[in-house]
C-alpha cells in the first residue's frame, strides 16, 4: 500500500431530532421521523461504500425514555463498514419533539466542539440536516473552521406561508412550531454554508430564495436516491404473503387494485381529502380498495395532537361513506414490508397517490416508481420534477377535490397507459435516481466546494494556540500580544450590571474570595470599549484579570495593564464579511426609531444605537433589514433601549468559546455571570452560570437549566452565592 496516499474523506452528518437507528426505522411514528431519516441513513450507507470515503459518522441525540426502544440509548451503533451513529446527550433524557429542542442545542455544539478538538483528524466537512442541525453546524464551522454543507429538507418560511394560507394566526404558528427560531437558524446556516444541497430546482429558486443570506452560487440540486436493492418491480413467482395477511382483516376483496398512500399522519399530507375523494367516487368504491399506511401506532393516547386529529378525520369519513371492507389502515408494519406493499399494489394494477398540500421532494414517489407503481401526485415542489422526468403518472391540484377524484379515476382507467407509466418509472429511477448516481453527484459537488472553503477559513483555534505560551508581556512572533498560560478555571464577570451596582461589603468579600484561589483566572466581560471597561473595573479594586472581553465581544485583550494588546487573530476572524458602512446605511432607514450613539460608544466592529423608546419589536425589523441587504451582521439589544450591531460571528459567548478552545479549557471549568437582557446566550451550553436576583426578567426562561443557578441575593452577593453553589472558588483561610 502506498504510504503517501491521501486518506479517504471523513464526513460528519448532523441529524438531531426524531428517532434514528441503523435498522427498522420507526417511520411515521411522529412528524419528526419521516423521509429525512431514511435519506440520512441511506446517504451514510452509500457514502461509506465508496472507496474515496474513509469514515462517515452521523451524530444524533441519545434518548433514555421507557416508552421507546433501548436502541436509542446506545452511544455508538454501526450502520455499515465505515459508517457509525454517534449518540450524544443534550437536554432532558426523555424524547422531545423538535420544537422543544432549541434551548438545548448549544449543549450539543459545545460537546461536539470539545470532542472534535481532541481528535487527531477533523471531518473534511459537516453535513447538517434541517434547521436545528444547521444551527449546530454553523457554530462548529465558526469555531473550528470545518466546512459546512446544509440541507434544509423543509424550510420554515415556506411552512409559515402555507400555514398562514390555511388560516392559522402568525402568533399561533410561532408558538406551536417555534417558527421564529427555526427561520433564524436557517438564515444562520445559510450564512455559514459552503454548499447548500437541494432536491429540486423549485426548492432552490423559490423557497431558498426567500432567505436573505442564501447565495444561489453555493446551491446545487442533487435529487435523493432510491435503494434499488429494496425497491424493485414485482418478480414472476413472487407473492407478497405478509402484505396480504396485513390487509386481509380490512378488505372484503383484497384482489382489487388498490389506491395506495404511504406517509405520516400529518395535516400537510392531506390524507382526509383522499379518503373523501374515494368515498364519493362510485367507480373507485366499486372497483378498487383504498390502502393507507400512516405509520405505526400502539396506544392512540401516545400520538401527538395532530396525528390524533388526522386519524379522527379519517375514521369519521370512513363512517360517513361506510367504507368498511373497502379501506385498510394497518396499525403496525415493519420497515422491510414497505417495499413489499409497493410491489403488492403494482402487481394488482393499483396506483400510488401523494395528495400532500406541499411536498419539498417526495421520496415515496421514487420508491413507487422503482417498484413499478404509477402515481398521482400534488402539483407542487418535488413531484413536478419527479413526474416530469419519470413520465409515470399525473399531477393534480389537490386542493380541488373534483380534480383529484378525476385524476385518480383516470390513472386507473387505461391499462395500456398504466403499463407504459410502469415501465417509464422503473427506467427513469434506474437512470436518474439511484443511490450510486446521487452519491457520485454529491461527492462531485461537495469535494471542490469544501476544499475551496478549507483554504479560505481560518485555521482551527486550538491548532493555532501557541505551543509555548509566552509570559511577562513578551510578544509572540509577528507582533501578536502575549497569550497568557491557561488558568485551571475561568470566571467571567459581568462588569456592566451586577458589579457596577455592587455595594462595598459585597466587594470586600468578593476580593477576599477571588484572591484566595490561585487556580482561578478572571475574564472581565463588558459591552463598553476596552478603556472605559478598564477604568470601571479598576475602581472596584478586585484581583487583576487575565483577559478582557469588551465592545460586546468584538475585542479581546490580555493582561492587567493599560498597554495590554488586542488579540488580532480574533479581530481577523470576526472581520470576515463585515461591512460597517453597509450596516450604517441599512440602519439609517430605521430612523427615527433609533439614533446613532456618540463616537466614543462606537467601535471598529460595533455600531451602536439608542432606541427612541423601549421597543422589543425593533429586533425582528433590524434582523429583516440586515438580511434583506445580505449583511453578515447581527443585532444585540440590552437594557431595552441600547442596540449594538455586530459582525455575525462576534459575541461575548463566541469570544469565550474562542478562549476556551485556544486554552483547551473544558467548559465545565468556565463560570459565567449574567444578568442583562440579551445575555441569555452566555448561559446556554456546557459552561456553568449564575444569575443574581436583580436580573432582567428575559433570563427567566433559563430557569430549570441544570447548569444555571438563580441566586436569591442581588448584585455581587448573588455572584458569591453562585460561587458557593457551584463550588467554583476554593475558600481561603
Amino acid at each position: 500500500m502506498d504510504s503517501t496516499a491521501q486518506p479517504g474523506f471523513s464526513i460528519l452528518h448532523l441529524h438531531l431530532h426524531g428517532l434514528f437507528r441503523s435498522r427498522d426505522l420507526e417511520l411515521g411514528r411522529d412528524p419528526d421521523t419521516g423521509g429525512q431519516t431514511t435519506y440520512v441513513l441511506e446517504l451514510a450507507r452509500a457514502l461509506a461504500a465508496r472507496p474515496e470515503v474513509e469514515r462517515v459518522e452521523v451524530v444524533t441525540r441519545l434518548i433514555r425514555d421507557r416508552r421507546l426502544s433501548g436502541d436509542y440509548t446506545w452511544a455508538e451503533e454501526r450502520i455499515a463498514p465505515g459508517a457509525t451513529i454517534l449518540r450524544l446527550p443534550f437536554g432532558p433524557p426523555r424524547y422531545l419533539r423538535k420544537e422543544l429542542l432549541w434551548p438545548h442545542l448549544d449543549e450539543l455544539a459545545d460537546a461536539l466542539a470539545e470532542r472534535l478538538s481532541t481528535q487527531p483528524r477533523l471531518p473534511d466537512w459537516i453535513h447538517a440536516h434541517y434547521a436545528d442541525a444547521g444551527y449546530v453546524g454553523a457554530l462548529l464551522q465558526r469555531r473550528l473552521g470545518i466546512p459546512l454543507v446544509f440541507t434544509g429538507h423543509s424550510l420554515g418560511r415556506e411552512k409559515r406561508r402555507r400555514l398562514l394560507a390555511a388560516g392559522l394566526e402568525a402568533g399561533q404558528i410561532d408558538a406551536q412550531y417555534a417558527m421564529a427560531q427555526r427561520i433564524d437558524a436557517e438564515e444562520l446556516a445559510l450564512a455559514h454554508a459552503q454548499l447548500v444541497v437541494t432536491s429540486t430546482r423549485q426548492e432552490c429558486e423559490q423557497q431558498y430564495a426567500r432567505y436573505g443570506r442564501f447565495r444561489a452560487d453555493r446551491a446545487r440540486v442533487i435529487p435523493p436516491g432510491v435503494d434499488c436493492l429494496q425497491f424493485f418491480a414485482p418478480r414472476a413467482g413472487e407473492r407478497e404473503l405478509a402484505v396480504q395477511e396485513l390487509m386481509a382483516p380490512f378488505l372484503r376483496d383484497p384482489s382489487q387494485p388498490p389506491v395506495l398512500a404511504i406517509c405520516r399522519a400529518d395535516y400537510r399530507k392531506n390524507i382526509p381529502a383522499l379518503v373523501e375523494v374515494f368515498g364519493r367516487s362510485e367507480h373507485l368504491r366499486r372497483h378498487h380498495n383504498l390502502v393507507l399506511v400512516l405509520g405505526c401506532r400502539d396506544d392512540p393516547r401516545q400520538l401527538d395532537r395532530q396525528q390524533r386529529e388526522v386519524f379522527q378525520q379519517v375514521f369519521e369519513l370512513v363512517d360517513r361513506f361506510d367504507l368498511y371492507g373497502q379501506i385498510a389502515y394497518p396499525k403496525q408494519h415493519r420497515r422491510h414490508q414497505i417495499p413489499e406493499i409497493y410491489r403488492w399494489a403494482a402487481r394488482l394494477g393499483g396506483v400510488f397517490v401523494n395528495p400532500a398540500l406541499t411536498e419539498p421532494f417526495g421520496l415515496t414517489l421514487l420508491e413507487a416508481a422503482a417498484s413499478g407503481l404509477p402515481a398521482v401526485a400534488t402539483d407542487d415542489g418535488g413531484p413536478r420534477e419527479i413526474l416530469g422526468r419519470c413520465h409515470n403518472g399525473l399531477l393534480v391540484d389537490v386542493s380541488d377535490l373534483d380534480a383529484l377524484q378525476t385524476s385518480v379515476e383516470d390513472a386507473l382507467a387505461q391499462p395500456e397507459r398504466w403499463r407504459r407509466w410502469r415501465d417509464n418509472g422503473i427506467e427513469a429511477v434506474s437512470r436518474y435516481y439511484s443511490w450510486d448516481a446521487h452519491v457520485s453527484h454529491y461527492l462531485a459537488e461537495a469535494v471542490p466546494a469544501t476544499r475551496e472553503a478549507a483554504g479560505q477559513l481560518p485555521p482551527l483555534w486550538y491548532q493555532r494556540a501557541v505551543a509555548r505560551p509566552s509570559v511577562g508581556g513578551t510578544a509572540e512572533p509577528g507582533g501578536e500580544p502575549a497569550f497568557p498560560p491557561a488558568p485551571q478555571r475561568l470566571l467571567a464577570l459581568d462588569l456592566d450590571a451586577s458589579l457596577a451596582a455592587a455595594d462595598e461589603p459585597s466587594l470586600v468579600e468578593l476580593r477576599r474570595r477571588l484572591g484566595s484561589d490561585p487556580r482561578l483566572g478572571i475574564a472581565v466581560v463588558s459591552g463598553r470599549g476596552f478603556d472605559p471597561a478598564r477604568i470601571a473595573y479598576d475602581a472596584l479594586h478586585l484581583p487583576r484579570p487575565c483577559v478582557w472581553i469588551s465592545g460586546a465581544g468584538t475585542e479581546i485583550h490580555y493582561g492587567a495593564e493599560a498597554a495590554c494588546g488586542v488579540d488580532r487573530r480574533w479581530q481577523e476572524h470576526i472581520a470576515r464579511d463585515w461591512d460597517r458602512a453597509g450596516v450604517e446605511a441599512a440602519m439609517a432607514a430605521l430612523e427615527p426609531r433609533l439614533r446613532r450613539q456618540s463616537d466614543p460608544d462606537q467601535g471598529p466592529f460595533k455600531v451602536s444605537y439608542m432606541l427612541s423608546e423601549a421597543d422589543q419589536g425593533i429586533l425582528p425589523l433590524v434582523r429583516q433589514t440586515l438580511r434583506s441587504r445580505a449583511l453578515m451582521a447581527r443585532p444585540h439589544l440590552f437594557h431595552h433601549c441600547f442596540l449594538d450591531v455586530l459582525p455575525l460571528t462576534a459575541s461575548k459567548t463566541e469570544a469565550l468559546r474562542y478562549l476556551a478552545l485556544r486554552w483547551r479549557l473544558p467548559l465545565h471549568a468556565l463560570l459565567v455571570e449574567a444578568s442583562q437582557q440579551g445575555d441569555g446566550d452566555l448561559l446556554r451550553g456546557l459552561s456553568l452560570g449564575v444569575v443574581p436576583l436583580d436580573h432582567d426578567r428575559s433570563l427567566d426562561r433559563l430557569r430549570g437549566h441544570r447548569r444555571v443557578f438563580f441566586s436569591t441575593r442581588p448584585q455581587a452577593w448573588g455572584l458569591l452565592e453562585g460561587l458557593d453553589h457551584h463550588r467554583f472558588v476554593r475558600r481561603g483561610a
